[in-house]
């Protein structure tokens, strides 16, 4: 059974990246997936229901692009049509200040708009405890249609069903092009559509405007009055900073009468998606039978999340955030600023899940250089090497989850793009091999931000510093400040960041050093998505390695385990003992797998296909060990 299925718009929206400009001078964009019932599904889901969509895309690179976020974000997408003849709707949208917020609605005959009876399926309804629709799709006969078959069926069921007005003055034709950000035009005729299906719903959302055309006056008591009179749904009139009232009967003389949760006093950067948030947290509560005073907090706190970060549904909370911020409160009103909160929002609401890491890693540069020397070959040999190593690990993983490469752009590059859209985990390296103090590859250049943000975001940062708790201060400080600098251009651009710590070439080691290198990276803020570890000599170096994450960070994604040259059997002893601790996911090794092979290639001792069949039988092995080792030891006592 689902919690939820919205139904309606379903679009792209592509946010201004600039923010404090006209939306003419905006020159470059971030893209999200939107419109309120898409938005509200990727909410509730964040927030622990069981939601789907009903909706129609285009054939094509927008339509995939939604259909793949709805997944990773955990929505059901089995009512996601994908319609042949229509493209998927856009939005240009742009922060001008707190009080404008343009945007344009490129939605002529676009494909949610084709959204007909024929895309509702009993069968699916009936798996739902809950319709929601929005008010934009009764504008239109077909659309209509299709939506109060949905709401029907629900009722039918013994489904609640919820209504968002949503009113957009231009998406019922009462505006042009440029006034997408008007929100209230007077129309009888909207008023006359809206009342003659209000009946149909447990639960009216919308603010003081929306109500005002649901009820067909701008006095707010008397339109809330108005839509009471034909329905006896639970009305929630949103009031913006005020927070929102509740009325489950006669509607009083005065908004305040109402049942209200409380309201959260923060900075507003951009409203554009707060109320699409709002009905995110008011479902959840509604839906788990909280009273309403707990979903209208709900509600109040998502809204204030929306309209405190950049995007629609990228800025609501996941429920393990709602409920941190709900216990601990605001520290600053510009919750995008609350370092805290905000690396909760991250960790949180990451895409993908990789419980297993199987890791072939070939990223290896100033070694394959060598290696071409040695064999007296161009170095323009090792790009084409590369290739066979991603075509080893695609054969070894044969489509299946928990497999990635390690590859670099600069000698790997037709490697690294070939690997996009596979299913692999996908690492790629910027530190320049062998460096201490840590510096970055030459490409990236002094501003990584720039740099980083031509990266796919599939693409995870890795960066390899060999650092020593014991190294000099200065050392150290310069380490650091490299480190620091990375892992905020990663997070800027929505980039996962893999730190790979080896202490052993460094200085001397025990028990605790790599647990001192972790304490001391959260220590000045970074959080790294991932660990790279080398291997730890001892039961105890990793327990005090682990647990060194897990206080930091319970959030992370975990641990992997580097190679470092070793043979098989070495290697697998060095797995046997990591594997005893969950978070350790599994390996990214290298030469171990291609370093014999790539010496006889490049002095062309062995043809492409025995290269690929022998590193995949390598890797293969390894990722084998792995499993096996991972079943027998389980959690570390």
């Amino acid at each position: 059974m689902l919690d939820v299925i919205t139904i309606g718009r379903s679009s792209v929206d592509l946010y201004g990246a600039q923010v404090g400009g006209r939306l003419e001078d905006m020159a470059s964009f971030r893209k999200y997936i939107g419109g309120s019932p898409t938005n509200m599904a990727a909410g509730t889901a964040r927030l622990g229901l069981k939601s789907g969509l009903i909706t129609r895309v285009g054939d094509e690179h927008m339509g995939r692009f939604i259909r793949e976020q709805l997944i990773a974000e955990g929505v059901d997408v089995t009512g996601v049509k994908t319609d042949p003849e229509r493209l998927t709707a856009l939005v240009i949208l742009g922060i001008r200040d707190q009080h404008q917020f343009p945007l344009i609605f490129y939605r002529e005959n676009c494909a949610d708009m084709a959204l007909s009876e024929e895309d509702i399926d009993p069968a699916y309804i009936a798996r739902t405890r809950c319709v929601t629709a929005t008010g934009t799709h009764l504008s239109h006969p077909r659309t209509e249609a299709a939506v109060l078959k949905a709401v029907r069926l629900a009722r039918e069921n013994g489904a609640k069903t919820a209504l968002d007005i949503d009113y957009r003055p231009n998406l019922w034709g009462l505006a042009g092009h440029g006034a997408g950000e008007s929100r209230y035009i007077a129309s009888e005729a909207v008023t006359k559509k809206l009342q003659s299906t209000l009946h149909l719903f447990d639960l009216i959302v919308g603010t003081e405007e929306e109500f005002h055309i649901a009820g067909g006056t701008t006095d707010t008591i008397a339109a809330l009055r108005a839509v009471r009179a034909v329905s006896g749904a639970t009305l929630v009139c949103k009031r913006g900073p005020m927070g929102a009232a509740a009325f489950e009967g006669d509607i009083p003389d005065n908004l305040d009468n109402g049942i209200s949760g409380p309201g959260f006093p923060i900075d507003v950067f951009n409203v554009l998606g707060a109320g699409d948030g709002f009905m995110s947290g008011l479902l959840r509560g509604w839906l788990r039978d909280e009273d309403w005073v707990t979903s209208l907090t709900y509600a109040n706190a998502c809204g204030a999340f929306a309209v405190s970060r950049h995007g629609c549904t990228p800025a609501y909370p996941s429920w393990e955030e709602l409920q941190f911020f709900l216990k601990r409160g605001i520290v600053t009103p510009a919750l995008r600023h609350d370092a805290e909160l905000e690396q909760i929002h991250w960790a949180t609401t990451r895409k993908g899940k990789w419980p297993h890491m199987r890791v072939f890693a070939f990223d290896h540069r100033m070694q394959l250089e060598d290696m071409a020397d040695q064999a007296g070959v161009p170095r323009e040999r090792i790009g084409p090497f590369k290739s066979l190593c991603l075509r080893a690990a695609q054969r070894v993983a044969d489509g299946q989850a928990g497999y990635g490469i390690l590859c670099d752009g600069r000698l790997g590059r037709e490697a690294l793009y070939a690997a996009a859209g596979t299913g692999l985990w996908i690492g790629r390296p910027v530190e320049r091999p062998g460096s201490r103090p840590l510096e970055l590859e030459a490409e990236l250049g002094l501003d990584y931000g720039t740099a980083l943000a031509e990266w796919p975001v599939e693409h995870v940062v890795k960066v390899l510093c060999f650092y020593h708790p014991d190294d000099d201060a200065g050392l150290k400080a310069r380490q650091e400040e490299t480190v620091k600098r990375l892992a905020e251009a990663a997070r800027r651009n929505n980039l996962e960041l893999l730190l790979e710590i080896i202490a052993s070439k460094a200085g001397p080691v025990d028990d605790t050093t790599t647990a001192r290198v972790i304490e001391r990276f959260y220590e000045i803020g970074v959080f790294p998505d991932w660990w790279k570890l080398e291997p730890l000599r001892s039961e105890a170096a990793w327990r005090n390695a682990v647990e060194a994450v897990s206080r930091n960070d319970p959030h992370t994604r975990g641990i992997v385990v580097l190679g470092l040259d070793a043979p098989i059997e070495e290697l697998s002893a060095s797995l046997g003992m990591a594997a005893a601790f969950d978070l350790v996911k599994g390996f990214a090794v290298g030469r171990t797998i291609f370093g014999d092979v790539a010496r006889r290639w490049l002095a062309g001792e062995v043809g492409d296909e025995d290269a690929v069949t022998e590193m995949a039988e390598k890797y293969r092995m390894l990722c084998d060990i792995w499993d096996s080792v991972r079943t027998q030891g389980g959690q570390a006592s």
